[in-house]
């Protein structure tokens, strides 16, 4: 399984009963903690998302977004939860349109409903076993008693100080002293956010959506200067949904439906199907230029195409037939890089991943994000939380997929896999990263698939980064017609790939995007768990 040009520098962890795998250990810890008194994959993952959202504010949190794909082991069928919020009912696109700045980046006008508790108190309706108030522990001892600052999160709190500084609570909780990034190893407290969790953990979604809690929500964010209300709250509603999937050398990949771009991967996957990848060989030059070709196609239909299905036609059966993908690879230049622009096509986000598979088979692929790092930058009030600023992926161009409409959900670059093979689980895995997510996800799999990488080989893996012009998620949609290499490639891979006329930059090993979690589950049943280090991603199993 493993090939000898890839050096992973963390351990391969593994286990033979559970796995967990997030972007903070405190998180997984929580979801291990939960797996070993006896809890399932859904009650584990409820209580790795509600740690995450308190020790990864600048990533994901309540007041944010989530899909939560669940595999029913015994069964064999998955389930995905879409716990993604709509635009307000007073978010029009002639309101935003009016402004001088359009949809901003941050601030409470960046605000839309957010869905994650609803998405996670439906899953775990459906599949857990351990009761919903059991599963709060981890997530409310870190917020009172706090976390302890990380290079990682001194990074994005001290990047993003700006965002921060003009909401006093938001100051004071994620920022040190002077307005600054806190010093490595100083303590994040939220104790506003502890007794939320509380509340939550005793009325379950009805609190945060209807009850006292949501109204104090609603009043924060009309504090601010924000369009959602109480009104707007009570109306969410995670959506259960079938998982759309292709077949991949063997191995059955299902993925998010829209309103996730999780058919950008796979489409990914059925036009490079078209190229034998191994005799390329690992880290070549005719390897990557396949996979940025086929990425820059399937980002043309996901312009076209991405967005909330409700009231309209995604033709997924075309995009994801044989006949197109055969169209589409057809279209690879095996001599020369395209240019492929999306602005105009018609009809940088902040997020995190984690998994879980538990002793029976049952496993969770899960991401959740406030979009931009600390989201819009405002807490709701005395409750903690910080809201999202998702209005940035609407898109205001009259006639786009992607428009703008009161009470529809956005388009979102967030997807999780789930890969079978034989009618059994092969691997979960995923990333946050917005624009960057699917085009790491296919160079993961393929790493895995095509090439025999153990998971944390394919997690470590150097990797690439493809831009095209008006491709950005967030607003103002911006991009350009880059190709970022890691440092690892060889210098000779960047040049042959700048002689095919790819506008190649690089930056240090480890910059690259993304930050991927992953458990591959061998025919033994040995759950091989991977975390990314490119963030404070870390791996448990036992």
């Amino acid at each position: 399984m493993t090939h000898p040009a890839i050096r992973a520098h963390r351990p391969l962890v593994m286990g033979r009963n559970g796995a967990v795998a997030s972007n903070h250990p405190v998180a997984t810890q929580a979801g291990l903690d939960v797996l070993r008194a006896g809890g399932n994959a859904a009650d584990a993952a409820l209580a790795t998302a509600l740690a995450l959202g308190v020790v990864e504010p600048h990533m994901s949190g309540l007041g944010g977004d989530g899909f939560y794909h669940v595999l029913d082991g015994r069964s064999g069928r998955s389930t995905v939860f879409n716990g993604t919020g709509t635009a307000a009912a007073a978010a029009t696109a002639e309101f935003y349109r009016a402004r001088p700045d359009g949809i901003p980046s941050f601030g409470a006008l960046s605000i839309s409903v957010p869905g994650t508790v609803s998405g996670l108190a439906a899953m775990h309706g459906r599949f857990g076993a351990r009761p919903w108030s059991s599963l709060f522990g981890g997530a409310v001892e870190a917020a009172r008693h706090g976390f302890a600052a990380t290079h990682g999160y001194r990074h994005f709190s001290g990047e993003n100080r700006n965002r921060l500084r003009p909401d006093a609570r938001s100051a004071a909780t994620f920022l040190g002293s002077g307005g600054e990034a806190p010093a490595l190893g100083d303590l994040v407290l939220q104790p506003d956010l502890a007794r939320s969790l509380e509340l939550l953990a005793e009325g379950g979604a009805a609190a945060f959506y209807e009850g006292d809690l949501g109204r104090r929500i609603a009043a924060g964010i009309a504090a601010a200067g924000g369009l959602v209300t109480a009104d707007d709250l009570a109306r969410c509603r995670a959506e259960e949904v079938a998982p759309i999937a292709v077949s991949y050398r063997g191995h059955e990949v299902r993925q998010t439906p829209p309103n996730s771009t999780g058919f950008t991967m796979l489409q990914m996957l059925k036009i490079v199907e078209r190229f034998d990848l191994a005799a390329l060989g690992w880290g070549s030059p005719a390897l990557l230029h396949r996979l940025v070709e086929a990425k820059k196609l399937a980002f043309l239909d996901r312009e076209r195409y991405g967005a909330d299905p409700a009231g309209r036609t995604i033709p997924l059966d075309r995009l994801l037939s044989d006949e197109h993908a055969d169209k589409l690879a057809a279209m690879v230049d095996a001599e020369r890089a395209a240019d492929r622009p999306v602005r105009g096509e018609r009809a940088e986000g902040d997020t995190t991943y984690f998994c879980v598979v538990d002793r029976d088979g049952n496993a969770v692929s899960a991401i959740q994000s406030i979009n931009s790092s600390f989201g819009s930058g405002v807490t709701a009030g005395d409750t903690g939380i910080l809201m999202n600023n998702r209005m940035c992926y609407w898109h205001l161009d009259p006639g786009h997929a992607n428009e703008l409409t009161p009470g529809r959900r956005v388009r979102h670059t967030m997807n999780a896999p789930i890969v079978l093979k034989d009618g059994r689980l092969w691997a979960v895995f995923g990333t946050p990263g917005a624009d960057n997510q699917v085009q790491v996800n296919l160079q993961v799999l393929v790493g895995m698939v095509d090439f025999g990488l153990d998971p944390q080989q394919a997690v470590e893996a150097p990797r690439w980064s493809s831009s095209q012009v008006g491709q950005e998620a967030n607003h103002p949609h911006g991009g350009d017609a880059g190709l970022t290499l890691e440092g690892r490639f060889a210098p000779e891979t960047a040049a042959a790939l700048r002689a095919l006329g790819h506008a190649v930059k690089t930056v240090g090993d480890l910059d690259g995007p993304c930050s991927v979690e992953a458990i591959r589950v061998l025919d033994n049943g040995i759950r091989m768990a991977a975390s990314d280090p490119r963030r404070d991603g870390w791996a448990g199993a036992y």
